[in-house]
């Protein structure tokens, strides 16, 4: 969850951490801190509970010595509250030494127990402090810091990146990643360690994702990396894709308001070189093509926004594809004795590709003999590298913490698969991939005329700023659609909503519906979904007869809503497996707008955190 930043070089290093702070605060803003050795060889941090703006303006007042070697961290409380004493970075070895770390160390207590009968203090609540006195018993042993993370990390259960400085080691930062992000940024004269490539994309775009249970050890001419037992380790360096400019605001009101505007892009960016003459080319799926061919069973296994992107997959890839698909949210999926077959095909989804519980259900599909692919959106992540395959989305930077252009970057990763796998085992004649890639390739454009509705919903959400609860219905396609409108209003508004198969309605759920209660309805086209838009028409007659307030998102020129319906949100005609790629996002300004309404962080909303890096 955390943000981590680590420089060594030739500039003053707090400015290279706070910038590279302020680009990954979106992993968590509870707290930030920084831990600086100076110029004159001493060990300085400052840190402070709440956002990072609260951080800067205190070394505003109160600066610390500069110099070239810190680390700096920003972080989403997991063991202790956010407060000025549980931030890190979190000193040992009688505060010569800095430790920052993200993810949870399992087993922290047995170890606390050990150290305060060596007679240690502690300062804080966090398993993070047990790490840094430890680090600094092992280093006094060792004498060099490199080794005393091979010593410590030995000790450690759980998941983990840590990194650390000690003044008596200047001009080197060392850090150790376990089932936790870690990147490394390549540079002239200087070297930067990061959970995101975000955190130095301002200043090199060459980079090195950090693997498994591997120490790191930077100097500004040199690096260095090997396993927990002290193995050198052969790294790839990779470009990053985008450059800092990317994760700019530049003029919107907010990240997520950006991010919307761009969805066409992403869409656009993800099909781009992968439609070649009316078929689809995945080159990266060509070292499981015979497997894919032969699957009799896909698993989608993902969270929160991406398990409905999922259950889209589904509907493409069992009409497409002739697969039997199920969809699981990650962190029930290995606690429940699964059934995997030699020809299940895993599919993971993940913006990150650091999503922990996802992560640990691909690591046991695999041992269950399973073919995993993934599906992200970052660069060398860890849950591509322990996938078999990966199909990268091309959605560029999402800085929002609430998920919106990956979402619809994700959905197209899996038409594409979904055509794909169709091509390959017959499913479908060419004529009609070619009729359903032209559609998909028609998105975007047809997107673009979606967004221009922006003041029109704003005014509907400013007209519901006061509302305590929404509800959501749709069928089919529609179905998913409901339910990632009701988590954007949850995530984004904090007001409850609750999304609903439309057909449920009248088996309970309809007792909820009272006079005045707001539910938005996404409608099927009436001409390319003749049986489903009457039912619909049907449900949405169920709750105005019982007082509801009905707001429709519907296609252009579906006149038999208007009866029906205080308020219609138009989307241009598409193909069933289609509409959901434009219907979603009037509901995503509608979240934002609302939010926004009530004074609410649209970008950083309470208790959450961009990437899900612990179980």
């Amino acid at each position: 969850m955390c943000g981590i930043v680590g420089y060594v070089g030739n500039r003053q290093s707090l400015e290279v951490l706070i910038g590279g702070l302020r680009r990954l605060e979106y992993r968590g803003y509870d707290s930030a801190g920084v831990a600086v050795i100076g110029e004159d060889g001493r060990l300085s941090t400052h840190k402070k509970a709440g956002k990072l703006n609260v951080l800067t303006e205190e070394l505003a007042t109160s600066p610390i010595a500069d110099g070239a070697t810190g680390i700096g961290h920003t972080r989403w409380a997991t063991h202790g509250g956010p407060t000025d004493g549980n931030a890190h970075p979190h000193l040992g070895d009688d505060g010569k030494l800095a430790l920052i770390h993200n993810g949870i160390i399992e087993n922290f207590a047995v170890l606390k127990e050990e150290l305060l009968a060596e007679g240690y203090t502690f300062s804080s609540e966090t398993d993070t402090e047990v790490a840094a006195v430890m680090l600094g018993r092992e280093y006094r042993s060792a004498g060099d810091l490199t080794e005393a993370f091979r010593r410590l990390v030995g000790r450690l259960h759980g998941a983990f990146t840590l990194l650390a400085v000690h003044q008596d080691q200047p001009g080197v930062v060392v850090g150790a990643r376990r089932n936790s992000p870690l990147v490394l940024g390549l540079g002239d004269g200087e070297n930067f360690l990061g959970s995101d490539v975000a955190a130095f994309v301002e200043h090199t775009r060459r980079a090195v994702a950090i693997g498994q249970d591997q120490i790191v050890t930077i100097r500004p001419d040199s690096i260095e990396v090997t396993d927990f037992q002290g193995n050198p380790v052969e790294t790839e360096p990779f470009e990053i894709a985008w450059d800092a400019s990317a994760a700019e605001k530049g003029g919107w009101s907010s990240f997520m308001a950006k991010e919307i505007s761009e969805e066409p892009e992403a869409i656009a960016n993800t099909l781009r070189g992968r439609l070649v003459d009316g078929a689809v080319q995945l080159p990266e799926l060509d070292g499981v093509g015979e497997v894919l061919a032969d699957a009799d069973r896909v698993l989608i296994l993902a969270c929160g926004t991406a398990a409905y992107a999922g259950t889209l997959g589904k509907y493409a890839l069992e009409k497409w594809a002739g697969l039997p698909v199920d969809v699981e949210l990650s962190h029930e999926f290995r606690y429940r004795d699964p059934v995997i077959g030699k020809k299940t095909v895993v599919v993971s989804i993940s913006q990150s590709g650091e999503t922990m519980d996802t992560l640990m259900a691909v690591k046991y599909a695999r041992e269950q003999g399973a073919t995993t692919l993934s599906i992200c959106n970052t660069q060398g992540a860890t849950i591509a590298r322990e996938s078999h395959a990966a199909l990268y989305t091309h959605a560029g930077p999402e800085v929002a913490v609430a998920s919106t252009k990956a979402f619809v970057a994700q959905v197209t990763a899996l038409y594409l698969l979904a055509l794909h796998l169709a091509a390959a085992r017959g499913t479908l004649t060419p004529d009609q991939i070619r009729e359903n890639l032209d559609e998909l390739a028609g998105i975007p454009d047809k997107l673009r005329t979606v967004l221009e509705a922006g003041p029109e919903i704003r005014e509907l959400a400013r007209g519901m700023s006061d509302t305590r609860s929404v509800l959501f219905l749709g069928r089919h396609v529609g179905y998913p659609i409901a339910l990632e409108g009701a988590l954007k209003l949850k995530e984004l508004a904090y007001i409850h909503a609750e999304g609903f198969a439309a057909g449920e309605l009248k088996h309970g759920p309809i007792a909820l519906i009272e006079p005045g209660q707001r539910v938005f309805v996404i409608v099927p086209s009436p001409r390319v979904s003749t049986s489903l838009h009457p039912k619909v028409v049907s449900n949405i007659q169920e709750i105005r007869a019982r007082g509801a307030h009905v707001i429709a998102i519907a296609e252009q020129g579906d006149v038999a809503v208007l009866p029906f319906a205080e308020d219609v949100l138009r989307i241009p005609l598409a193909a069933p497996l289609f509409e959901p790629l434009l219907a979603v996002a009037p509901l995503q300004i509608f979240a934002m707008e609302l939010a926004a309404a009530k004074g609410l962080d649209v970008d950083q909303p309470r208790n959450l955190a961009k990437s899900v890096t612990v179980e």
